[in-house]
């Protein structure tokens, strides 16, 4: 009975020991099939010219205009010339009839007597009429506005830079003028004022539309200032570069062999048009970036890469 006994037990650690060892080795192949691979695709870093640029509001504005006044007390028995018109100096405006012409010839009888005391208003300038004040049979006295020509050539922007961007703006320089109906024209930096608005502190400049065709008053527009620019960028595109939830750390993935993403924290410089210039540190033009099925991976990753 007591050799019974120990074969018994024997068998027991026997069946104990290899359930165990089954079991681990099964933990250890259940471990390494559920481990996942991310599936990614990979770019290269590049080197290009690249431009940062910043876009600022602009009004339009007539910078030449001048009030066409009537010169005696009357009334206006003719106008020649509507809102809106293109107008040339010297071109008749307004027929006017003097206040004491009007009172005479309707107490006159006497036909022979010459004094009709009609008045004709010319415009000062070339331009648009751009205010019409008065119409037939408006009474005036002398002095007062009949209309407002514009001279059609004087049309600038003034842009409102804030003071603090004072440096990246250089008169002489060319710039984009978007319009909001989407066209964009050339322009040029003229001038600069010599005075800041109190309240927003910016600081006024003048710029020149390159265009041959109209543009009305009170215009706004934005105007894209380059604010920095780069001939020899070392760049990747923008989804390559992940970023915390506060946008004050910034890394990529990069592969280190075929199946592994490590996480790498960089430096960025300049972004525009989809690419981000990435300053420090220096990646070999061999390097494979992560840039898609990069997003939420883990430092050290196993990861597999997408063919095409």
């Amino acid at each position: 009975m007591k050799i019974i006994y120990c074969k018994t037990e024997f068998f027991s650690a026997v069946f104990l020991s290899i359930l165990f060892f089954g079991c681990v080795r099964n933990k250890e192949t259940d471990e390494k099939e559920i481990k996942p691979k991310t599936f990614v695709t990979c770019t290269n870093i590049s080197k290009e010219q690249l431009s940062e640029t910043i876009d600022l509001n602009a009004t339009s504005v007539f910078q030449i205009k001048d009030n066409v006044k009537s010169n005696l007390n009357g009334y206006i028995q003719e106008v020649h010339a509507k809102l809106g018109d293109l107008v040339k100096k010297g071109q008749i405006l307004f027929t006017m009839k003097t206040k004491e012409a009007s009172a005479l010839s309707n107490k006159l009888a006497d036909t022979t007597f010459n004094f009709s005391g009609v008045v004709k208003i010319y415009s000062p300038l070339s331009g648009i009429i751009i205010s019409m004040n008065k119409q037939n049979g408006d009474f005036v006295q002398e002095g007062d506005d009949l209309a407002i020509i514009a001279e059609q050539n004087s049309l600038v922007f003034i842009l409102d830079v804030p003071f603090e961007l004072k440096n990246i703006i250089k008169t002489g320089s060319a710039c984009n003028i978007s319009l909001p109906d989407n066209e964009i024209i050339k322009g040029t930096i003229t001038s600069e004022m010599p005075t800041v608005d109190v309240a927003s502190q910016s600081q006024s400049y003048i710029v020149k539309p390159n265009v041959t065709h109209s543009i009305p008053e009170n215009l706004i527009a934005k105007i894209n200032i380059e604010k920095n620019n780069k001939r020899q960028a070392m760049t990747l595109p923008k989804e390559a570069v992940l970023a915390n939830e506060t946008q004050t750390d910034f890394w990529i993935m990069k592969l280190i062999n075929d199946n592994t993403a490590v996480k790498v924290p960089i430096k960025k410089g300049i972004e525009s048009s989809g690419k981000i210039e990435i300053l420090e540190p220096i990646f070999d033009p061999s390097d494979r970036i992560i840039i898609s099925g990069n997003y939420g991976l883990p430092d050290t990753a196993s990861v597999s890469i997408k063919k095409n």
